[in-house]
């Protein structure tokens, strides 16, 4: 099967996988991550897989909403966009895609930088890290890139190295359903596809808008799953963007992506 092939089968629902990942980890990194669990700038890149990243990969500042930001992606040119997804030896390489939730974020991000600057911003999910990048072009203060595979923070460096960045810390583990973190900013996008998933991401998020006041962003082009589900009663439309032809073919008649701010009341059912 052909890796867009494969994307087809992810954007299916493949990301239920993924989902596991995350709810299996709400408890914390296993003793396999922990050995792996942070990324700072000066760390240095395991050799092999930073050469594998970059042979299997195009860097690339077309097809998508931001032409500002460089990145590294899985395109048509790439040999694994051909060949069996299970020959890629890191896992599904979700990071290696440019969803349009992220694309949306960070477009508004490099739209409009008064709303990260000065401010410390959580980018949650951060995959191939383009809204993190977006938001140190910003003037943000402060910034944070989670995501769950190592080597996604592996390619998130490269990214920064690409748009002549110094990399921002970056953190491997779930924490979701962890302490509420003092951000004055979260951002994420393309998060919402498994129902139990976005379950913990609402009550999560909840938390920390009601002890720290966090601000909430969050950028999805309306899939289902996020449209039918609860939190999308205390979300607020703040711009949508029509996608670029190449990322509409990539998703399959998705058309546009949504940046929504993310308001819960404080009513008791809601928490």
């Amino acid at each position: 099967m052909a890796f867009c092939g494969w994307k087809w089968l992810l954007l299916l629902g493949r990301q239920n996988s993924l989902a596991k990942v995350w709810r299996s980890r709400r408890g914390g990194p296993s003793l396999r991550w922990k050995r792996c669990c942070h990324w700072s700038a000066g760390k240095s890149l395991d050799p092999e897989v930073k050469a594998f990243l970059e042979e299997n990969t195009e860097v690339t500042n077309s097809g998508h909403l931001t032409p500002e930001i460089r990145l590294r992606l899985l395109t048509p040119r790439c040999r694994f966009w051909r060949e069996k997804p299970d020959l890629w030896p890191y896992g599904d390489p979700f990071w290696a895609i440019y969803w349009p939730g992220g694309q949306a974020l960070s477009r508004y991000i490099l739209d409009n930088p008064r709303v990260v600057r000065g401010r410390s911003v959580l980018d949650l999910g951060s995959g191939c890290g383009a809204t993190a990048i977006a938001a140190v072009m910003s003037g943000a203060s402060q910034v944070l890139a989670n995501d769950i595979d190592p080597i996604a923070g592996m390619a998130m460096i490269l990214n920064c190295e690409l748009n002549h960045l110094n990399p921002f810390p970056i953190t491997i583990k779930n924490i979701i359903n962890s302490e509420a973190g003092n951000w004055d900013l979260i951002v994420l996008g393309d998060m919402f596809y498994d129902e139990q998933l976005a379950d913990g991401l609402h009550h999560w998020l909840q938390k920390c808008i009601r002890i720290q006041q966090t601000e909430v962003l969050i950028g999805d082009p309306g899939r289902h799953q996020f449209l039918s589900h609860s939190i999308r009663r205390q979300l607020h439309k703040v711009i949508e963007y029509s996608l670029p032809e190449y990322t509409r073919q990539e998703n399959h008649g998705l058309t546009s992506s949504i940046v929504w701010s993310y308001q819960p009341s404080n009513s008791l059912e809601d928490c």
